[in-house]
This record gives structure tokens, sequence and C-alpha cells, in this order.
């Protein structure tokens, strides 16, 4: 599985609507269920013409599970419905919070205004409360081994309580700046809140892409080092239910390039700083995700775990050359083909064959 990203926002802001634009599911935006899951294939052009060099039987894009979490309500927490919800959230590897940036009287809302602020704090409070009672178990099951002087248990102690500390003065794990130390401390945790998150601002029509809300939301994404995504959900959800052929049309008509799935996934894909990349051969050609300079063994691991304790070395050349030069022969013939070790770390376009020992 690569990567998976959760919906969340509040009630009646979107969510469903822009979870059918981004995987074509055709989810009823009022179907009170908690959460809905998708996997949808990461659109990539250089998959594309791969296929077209090696006429493989079988081709095996990089793959997106998006999760459609029901909508956070103030004080959810403490009760099944919430103990749910945050179970949902963990399971995730990033947020894509959508947050309502139109107003229209005849859409149902949690409040009488549209706040983007208000909105954010309100779901970044709910996550900081579960937060705040998953960091307190762990501090209170290290209390024994703090008492009997154990030296790990007293640094995680207290790096917990300084995230706790400062989770209770507002601010989100994601925005303490934490050192390579503390994160190894609450790891454990999960916490919902160090989630990575990417902001998908709402609107109700291409014109309003540039309204007083989008840019309010804008201005928090900047000053959290983030990113906003600006979606029509309605228009978008409605080009994700047409042919491949129409559905180019229509984004041409509206002025876009691309879909909102395209451009949700490149920005997930920059947030959480992954990568593709590629085995090729005239069996199967795919694609795999990994983490940016992942080393060698680790990206092998993907493909198989033997690979990864097996590992012997890679065999790596270019996608850019081989649309260059034409061939893989071509390729070795002009020394671009490398053998590469264990600290080697895989870039994106990389194609590969890794050698490893089956036995382990």
């Amino acid at each position: 599985m690569g990567l998976s990203c959760g919906l969340v926002g509040l009630p009646s802001c979107g969510k469903t609507v822009i979870f059918n634009a981004i995987t074509a599911a055709g989810v009823s935006s009022y179907n009170g269920s908690e959460m809905n899951r998708a996997v949808v294939y990461v659109p990539d052009q250089r998959l594309n013409r791969l296929t077209e060099i090696y006429k493989p039987q079988k081709v095996v894009p990089a793959t997106l599970e998006v999760v459609d979490i029901s909508g956070i309500k103030v004080s959810s927490q403490g009760n099944e419905h919430g103990f749910k919800l945050l179970g949902y959230i963990k399971d995730v590897e990033a947020l894509l919070h959508v947050v309502r940036c139109f107003e229209d009287g005849s859409v149902p809302f949690e409040h009488e205004t549209i706040d983007p602020v208000r909105d954010i704090e309100t779901v970044d409070l709910e996550l900081m409360v579960a937060d705040s009672n998953t960091l307190l178990n762990k501090i209170n099951r290290l209390a024994k081994k703090v008492r009997a002087g154990d030296k790990d248990a007293i640094r995680d102690t207290t790096n917990c309580e300084k995230v706790y500390a400062a989770i209770q003065q507002g601010t989100p794990a994601r925005k303490q700046d934490l050192s390579f130390q503390e994160l190894a401390s609450i790891r454990e945790c999960n916490l919902a809140s160090l989630k990575p998150v990417l902001y998908v601002a709402n609107i109700k029509s291409i014109e309003d892409a540039e309204n007083r809300h989008v840019k309010a939301l804008e201005r928090i994404a900047s000053a959290e080092g983030s990113e906003v995504i600006v979606v029509c959900g309605k228009d978008e959800a409605d080009i994700s239910q047409l042919g491949i052929d129409e559905r180019q049309e229509f984004l041409k008509e509206l002025g876009l390039k691309e879909s909102s799935m395209e451009r949700l996934i490149s920005s997930a894909y920059r947030m959480l700083g992954l990568i593709n990349f590629f085995t090729t051969g005239e069996d199967e050609v795919r694609a795999w995700t990994c983490s940016k300079e992942e080393k060698a063994p680790v990206a092998a691991g993907k493909i198989h775990t033997d690979m990864e304790k097996g590992f012997i070395r890679m065999e790596v050349f270019r996608y850019e050359d081989l649309l260059e030069l034409g061939s893989e022969a071509a390729i070795a013939k002009a020394g671009r083909q490398r053998l590469e070790g264990r600290d080697y770390k895989v870039q994106d376009g990389d194609i590969v064959a890794v050698r490893f020992n089956r036995g382990g």
C-alpha cells in the first residue's frame, strides 16, 4: 500500500464531495457513515512512457488510499464516536483538512458564519484533546520506571511532558519544532496533531478561487509551512464521473490543467517528502513509493521484504536516460547504468533491479 491520507473537517464542510472528486467513488454526502475508504492510482506520466517502451503484460501504478472521516464535532472526545474518529485519524500518514470557503445559505453548516480560522482551531482543539489523553497515558505508564531511576524512562517522560504542556497551551505537536529525540520519545503515541496537514479550500465556483476566506486560509497555511489546494468540490466531483477525453475537455473549459486529485497528490507527495521509483520488464512495469532519498535496502523492501533482508546491490539507471537513449542496452553501452550499494539514496525517477540473497 502507498500513501494514506485522511480527509478531516467540520460537518458539512464538503469532505465527501471532495472525496468523490478525488476517488470518483460516488459516495452520498449524507449517508451517515463514519468513514468511507477508497484506493486510487497515483497519476504519473512517466509510467505511460515506460509502458510504451516495454509493452508489458501488466502495469501497476503507485496507489493512494483516501479515507473520508466523519465530520469532527466539538467535544466528540471521550465517547464511542470520538474514539472511532481518533482511530481512523491515527491510521493515516497525513491529513487533508477540508475547510469551507464559500457562503451558501442553502447548504447547512455548523455555524452561521464562514470563518476558516475558527474552523481550523476547532479541529486542532479536538485533535489536541485526544493527544493530551494519549500523552498522559504514556507518562503514567512510565511513572514506576521513573521512580526507579530508569534513564530512558526519565528522558521520555520529560519529552512527553514538554509536548503535553505545549498542547495545553494550544500548540499542536506539528507546530512545536520538535527535536529528533523528542520525536523518538513520542513516536509510539502516534499523535493526531503531529500529522502533516494539507489544507483544501472548498469553494462554490472557480471564479471564487481568490475570495477572502481562501486568502485567510492561505495565511494560516503559510505561517505553518503548509499548502492550500483550492478545489471547487461540486464541479470536480462531476468531472470525476466523466470519461478521460470528456474530463480533459471539461478541465480545459474551466481553465484547469489538471484535476483536483492530481494537485492533491502532488502536494501530499511534497509535504511528506515522497518520490516514485520504477521496476520494468516485459512482464510488468510498476511504480513504487518511498521517502525521498531513502537508502537502497529500505526502498528495496517496498518491493519485497526479502529484498531488504538479503540486499546485495541495486542496479540503477535514470528514466531520463532511457528516454534519451531508447533502450537498456544503449544505456549500458553509454555507461549510464550503475551498481549501487547499501548507502545509495534512491532518487525520484530511478529505474531499479535489486540483487539479493533469497535466503535472507
